[in-house]
């Protein structure tokens, strides 16, 4: 089961270009954290390629293998033969919120069913190869207060669960407003309330309850 909190996504846009019997294939590829990214990219690549026979695409906007947002289209190709082997690429990739669009410069060649059913997963699988990915990671928030005799210990401690100061606030005490990743928090919050031998108040505890 994918992690929904840490993955790859695509680290920018890529363009790979491959001729098959004379058909001119150029997928191109790029983040899409969001249905509605997916489909401005989709446009752009359009306008791109306005005079282009077809530009199919497919889309996941979310975590790797997940279907919950996804998109595809044949955009004028036999029904199945484009959007849908692009698509099912795409969700065995390993790379979240991606979208690709295959344009398609027809060569005078038909492919038939199963040749343009390899020429357009053969396009996006192409690109994937050239594709450089970065992280993304799901972070939450973690508020401490702390004496400044403990803060040198807190400090110490950020580095074992990827954590770091997003802000913070000197008077009495010190106030800490700690970035961490989410599947961390917990962690975190055990390591430095140790390190702390307990002299520690969190701020989410310090919230009045309705």
């Amino acid at each position: 089961m994918a992690n929904t909190l840490r993955y790859p996504v695509p680290a920018g846009r890529c363009r790979v270009e491959d001729t098959i019997d004379r058909s001119r294939f150029i997928c191109t590829v790029a983040r899409a954290s969001s249905p509605e990214d997916a489909q401005r990219f989709i446009r752009d690549v359009n306008h791109e390629f306005p005079d282009a026979t077809h530009n199919c695409w497919a889309f996941v906007a979310g975590a790797p293998s997940s279907s919950s947002r996804i998109g595809m289209s044949d955009d004028g190709e036999p029904h199945g033969t484009a959007g849908r082997p692009m698509l099912t690429v795409l969700l065995h990739s390993g790379v979240g919120e991606i979208v690709a669009v295959v344009t398609r410069y027809y060569g005078g060649t038909k492919l038939g069913t199963g040749g343009l059913v390899r020429a357009y997963s053969g396009a996006v699988q192409s690109a994937l190869q050239h594709l450089a990915t970065e992280e993304r990671i799901e972070y939450a928030e973690l508020g401490v207060i702390i004496g400044y005799a403990h803060l040198a210990a807190v400090l110490h401690q950020l580095h074992t669960c990827e954590a770091t100061i997003a802000r913070e606030a000197f008077a009495e005490d010190v106030t800490l407003h700690l970035r961490v990743p989410v599947e961390m928090r917990a962690s975190l919050r055990a390591i430095i309330s140790d390190a702390t031998s307990g002299h520690i108040v969190f701020l989410d505890d310090a919230l009045p309850s309705d």
